[in-house]
């Protein structure tokens, strides 16, 4: 028997039900003003305020509006937390968002959702007192795995920091029918099934993907139905536009997961009343599919199960009244809100005085500030042994921090890096994942937001890709919320050849996080400054990419003493490993050790500059040296065109171009992908023969 036929048998027929029974328990007059609320805003904004360009992204949420209000009346945890799409609006209302702070996001006017930096469909509202939005993304799907982490981060603070505030509290994502199909959804459901996670999915099935038919998305349209017989979850399906089935099923919903049963989804079917946008003409639909629609309305639907039940028409008419009159008031005060000031719209890419509303450590956990003077102990230890020993004592003084990946638990890393772990710290707080770089990084947002230290391993560059969009949106976050929201982490990755290469396992291309916003990266060449570097982001507050090179994880020359349980290294502050005055070389990870042993067998008195971050990178320390040299090399192993090379190189022509005696030069691997042949690798790998050589060509130039 399905799940639908089960909690349809609680309230017999439905329509008829509605007409003699009120649900008590539910504020009927509240679900009817919020309704009424978002149908006067939709109708504000598509008669008057898009038409006069004062709002230029416009979704209506007409059919989708009574369902998802009647979910948000269930919300009543104050560590409950939602993540929308788009056509989210009614539910936000119904949590308490301000209707001046909506109205004025979706003008794109000072302060609201974003401050004017985002499109007003985008919410977020962090709310101390109850309820939260955690920040919606532009990508469809991209809300999934976030809410995931965040219900991971609820079950970690009840059952593992023993937080009893937490007992009881979900996470709930709500989600389109089209949005089924993308990687999101299908990794927050294996993440969430597996480790039955307090987690609702929310899916609004209105039978379209802007203009594509829930039959692309789903065989037989229907994800409920091909979900019936999934592990570990609990299945609802029926009409969101009924009031007594919808009512009776979100209660159902709500109450599994809130009771620690595990993870549940509900699929209501709803109308589109409108097109996917305001643009959209709705040519794809028949006159009559548009039809059948509108008599499927929950507005209409609504009124007769509460009139005469409930009060009467006249209070109905009232509602209605008050909410036209209300929305009209606030498009006053929203109309006289300026644009921000142009001047701060570069402002809140990194963390700064002001810390952010929701997300991260600071101010919960007292992290110890460090020193910037190593205190070398022992003998000199590998790369991987410096960073092993840096997670294990970052470990020990925050409790709200955890490491995950693919292979990190019993078996340490494909590197050996998470080594043992497991083992003193526990499978909470370190633990294998599912093979979804998606999830491992999703997850790790929302349990940032949450409040937890998120410190995930994507185990080679080349597979950071899927997790691209989660990446562009956890780097962003701050930005686009205005310091509302951050998610401050620290992934580790390694990157860049080992004895051999090839396409899979041996990419750099650390610019591509360089031209994320909000992502610092870090690129240690050496055990000290690995330790350093790695301790100043686990006690930071943004996100951070810490770039392991494979070559130098356990080469001699990379071994250094390690420098204490307190040595913390400034980002942005690059380190001459070698003096000279003939000319600079400027590189980084792998290639530092070639620079140095290049400059030493040259004859030329050359200085060498170790970035050691990219983001941000020592620009000051770089022009002084130039100014110094007159010349400038850059040696980095990925490729040439678009390289961060070429940033450096434009920085010194435009900014040191009088202290120049010769050209700026690069050394680089060429355009193509790491071959896997040890020969041929070495072929395209800058070589300390080659930068010897090249260093004679500058000096001589």
């Amino acid at each position: 028997m399905g799940s639908e036929t089960a909690v349809k048998s609680k309230t017999q027929d439905p329509k008829q039900a509605g007409q003699n029974h009120v649900d008590t328990d539910i504020d009927w007059r509240g679900v009817a003003r919020f309704v009424q609320l978002s149908r006067q805003l939709d109708h504000l904004e598509e008669t008057r305020l898009v038409p006069e360009k004062k709002v230029l992204y416009q979704f209506s949420a007409r059919g989708h509006d009574m369902a998802q209000v009647l979910l948000g009346s269930q919300l009543t945890h104050k560590h409950d937390a939602i993540c929308g799409y788009y056509r989210s609006r009614p539910i936000l209302l119904s949590l308490g968002v301000d209707l001046v702070e909506a109205l004025r996001s979706s003008m794109a006017r000072s302060g609201g959702y974003s401050d004017g930096r985002d499109i007003g469909v985008v919410f977020n509202y962090p709310n101390p007192d109850g309820p939260s939005a955690l920040p919606m993304c532009g990508g469809v799907g991209a809300q999934y795995t976030p809410t995931a982490g965040w219900a991971q981060a609820v079950k970690y603070r009840a059952e593992t920091l023993g937080d009893p505030d937490y007992d009881g509290a979900i996470g709930v994502v709500l989600g389109g029918e089209a949005s089924v199909a993308t990687n999101g959804f299908w990794s927050a459901l294996t993440i969430a099934t597996t480790q039955q996670l307090p987690m609702l999915f929310y899916i609004e099935d209105n039978g379209y993907g802007i203009s594509v038919p829930s039959t692309f998305q789903t065989p037989g349209a229907d994800i409920a139905a091909n979900l019936a017989s999934f592990s570990g979850l609990k299945v609802l399906n029926g009409d969101g536009t009924e009031p007594v089935e919808a009512a009776a099923m979100i209660k159902d919903a709500v109450a599994h997961v809130r009771s620690g049963q595990g993870p549940c989804l509900i699929r209501l079917t709803v109308p589109r009343l409108q097109g996917h946008s305001f643009q959209d003409t709705q040519t794809y639909k028949s006159e009559a599919e548009v039809a059948k629609e509108w008599a499927r309305d929950p507005l209409p639907k609504l009124k007769a199960h509460l009139v005469p039940a409930l009060f009467d028409e006249a209070e109905w008419d009232t509602i209605e009244a008050d909410a036209t009159a209300e929305v009209e008031a606030v498009r006053e005060k929203a109309e006289g809100i300026a644009i921000a000031d142009p001047a701060t719209v570069a402002t809140n890419v990194f963390s700064g005085d002001q810390p952010q509303a929701m997300g991260g450590v600071r101010g919960s956990i007292d992290l110890p500030s460090g020193s910037s003077e190593p205190a070398p102990e022992g003998s000199r230890i590998n790369m991987v042994t410096a960073v092993r020993r840096t997670l294990e004592a970052e470990l020990e003084i925050n409790p709200k921090m955890l490491i995950f990946g693919e292979d990190i638990g019993p078996k340490g890393g494909v590197h050996a890096v998470t080594l043992g772990l497991q083992e003193k710290f526990g499978d909470d707080r370190v633990f294998d994942t599912s093979l979804s770089e998606e999830g491992i990084i999703g997850r790790a947002v929302g349990m940032a937001v949450n409040g937890l230290l998120p410190v995930p391993e994507i185990q080679f560059r080349k597979y950071a890709d899927p997790a691209m969009e989660q990446i562009n949106d956890c780097g962003t976050m701050r930005w686009r919320t205005n310091n509302r929201f951050a998610a401050p982490m620290v992934v580790r990755m390694p990157v860049g050849f080992f004895k051999c290469g090839d396409p899979w396992h041996s990419q750099t291309n650390e610019v591509q996080f360089v031209h994320s916003p909000g992502w610092k990266v870090a690129v240690p060449s050496n055990a000290e400054d690995a330790v350093g570097l790695l301790r100043a982001a686990l006690r930071g507050d943004d996100p951070v990419m810490f770039l392991e090179h494979r070559a130098m994880l356990d080469a001699v020359w990379a071994r250094r003493p390690y420098p204490g349980d307190d040595y913390v290294l400034e980002f942005g502050k690059a380190k001459t490993t070698r003096e000279g005055d003939e000319l600079t070389i400027v590189t980084w990870g792998a290639m530092v050790e070639r620079c140095e042993e290049a400059a030493d067998t040259s004859g030329k008195s050359v200085e060498v500059i170790d970035l050691r971050t990219l983001m941000p990178w020592d620009k000051d320390a770089v022009l002084a040296s130039v100014a110094k040299t007159n010349r400038c090399l850059i040696v980095h192993e990925d490729l040439r065109s678009a390289g961060f090379g070429a940033e450096i190189a434009a920085v010194v022509a435009d900014e040191a171009f009088l202290d120049l005696d010769a050209p700026v030069a690069r050394l680089t691997m060429p355009d193509i992908p790491s071959p896997h042949n040890a020969v041929l690798l070495d072929a395209v790998v800058p070589s300390v023969e080659e930068i010897a050589a090249k260093i004679d060509e500058l000096v001589d130039f």
